[in-house]
């Protein structure tokens, strides 16, 4: 592989990749950490600020990303705000690449935070998550249909079809703790048994507590540009080759299959667009809201044969040096996870192929090498939507 992959017109690259602070923080609001963000992001990337024409937010101010860029002191001439839940900046990610290989604009800046963790515990909002009631939600909501409660029917749905176990789950959430073991940066680090998992208190049947992502604040962002800055960053580019993105249901009654997720689709797409296979890449990290998540997730992007995710999520194959490293920093269930988390994922698959990850945590191939391909698939909602993007390095 080279650099010479063209995305569209144009070759994208990621120029620069941050976090804000991340875990527990008390002092500070979503505006603050998505101006932490973007600086370092910004300083990362070696460039000026002045470069950036393009900005993409979602999930914050009644305007976004108008308010967002406000604070920030840009005025983009591209702009977006596309929200499809947790599967937004990989869609975010798509349309931005899309634009500037056709040039419409030559670096987009995607961006953001959230205080979820710090409000609950100020009072300021509660602990439930509503989508409202109207259009054709009105006909599930009547009945306390919860959104961990759709995650938990489809995982049940998957262990009564392929004979998926309670204890395969489990070893999901397990690697992912010992994955985040490594990562100062993660909120939860102590490691955990998947006697641990299954004796925890049930939130939804089949998911205990550790099957389900925590709660945290924190923010991330990511600076794409076109080719022709390449030679002004500051690192190596990470190159964006291929990218899909796909919706399908609000309501269950209309989901076909309740095991298969829409990273089937979105999956294929990026695969295809960038020219390999799944069996080419070297780590994977993907949207992990519950443990049920990353099992289907590996099924849909072809990892596995559909039905053959517990088995294949078994005997460490997730870990930092397993076969797939999968979430390396900790993901959702440990790491972090302030809302819609799909940007963190595009934020460690750069800093792993980079070879930024530190040596405790960063994956190596056999022989020494650093990776080369990395896909970061991101779902929203519950199961209702997905995005996926393969990047590679020189």
């Amino acid at each position: 592989m080279t650099s010479g992959t063209t995305y569209g017109n144009r070759k994208v690259a990621v120029a620069g990749v941050a976090l804000s602070d991340c875990g527990r923080v008390d002092r500070a609001t979503p505006y603050a950490l998505h101006a932490q963000a973007a600086r370092r992001a910004l300083a990362d990337s070696g460039l000026d600020r002045a470069v950036i024409d393009g900005f993409a937010s979602a999930g914050l101010g009644t305007l976004a990303p108008v308010e967002v860029a406000e604070y920030l002191g840009l005025r983009p001439t591209w702009v977006d705000s596309t929200s499809v839940g947790g599967a937004t900046w990989e869609v975010l990610a798509a349309h931005a690449a899309d634009a500037i290989a056709a040039g419409h604009a030559n670096a987009v800046l995607l961006v953001y935070g959230s205080t979820a963790r710090a409000d609950i515990k100020a009072g300021r909002r509660t602990a439930n998550l509503s989508f409202g009631a109207r259009g054709p939600l009105q006909f599930e909501v009547p009945y306390g249909h919860t959104l961990i409660a759709k995650y938990a029917m489809a995982a049940r749905r998957h262990m009564h079809q392929y004979g998926t176990t309670l204890e395969q789950l489990a070893q999901v959430a397990v690697q992912a703790r010992a994955n985040a073991a490594a990562n100062p940066d993660a909120l939860y680090r102590d490691p955990i048994t998947v006697d641990d998992v299954l004796d925890g208190p049930v939130i939804a049947d089949p998911f205990t507590k550790l099957h389900c992502c925590i709660r945290s604040d924190g923010g991330c962002a990511v600076l794409l540009v076109a080719e022709d800055y390449v030679p002004d960053l500051a690192k190596p580019p990470v190159w964006v080759l291929g990218s899909g993105t796909a919706v399908s249901h609000t309501t269950m009654s209309e989901w076909d299959d309740f095991t298969v997720s829409p990273a089937a689709v979105s999956g294929r797409l990026a695969f295809d667009r960038a020219g390999v296979r799944p069996a080419d890449i070297d780590l994977a990290e993907l949207y992990d809201a519950f443990t049920y998540m990353t099992l289907v997730t590996l099924e849909d992007l072809g990892f596995c044969a559909k039905g053959e995710g517990g088995a294949f999520v078994g005997e460490g194959r997730l870990l930092r040096d397993g076969a797939l490293p999968v979430n390396t920093d900790g993901g959702g269930l440990a790491a972090c996870h302030p809302g819609m988390r799909g940007l963190f994922l595009l934020v460690e698959a750069v800093r792993q192929l980079r070879g930024e990850a530190g040596s405790d945590r960063q994956v190596h191939k056999p022989g020494g090498r650093l990776p080369q391909l990395a896909v970061a698939s991101g779902t929203g909602g519950w199961f209702c939507s997905s995005g996926t993007v393969v990047l590679g390095r020189e």
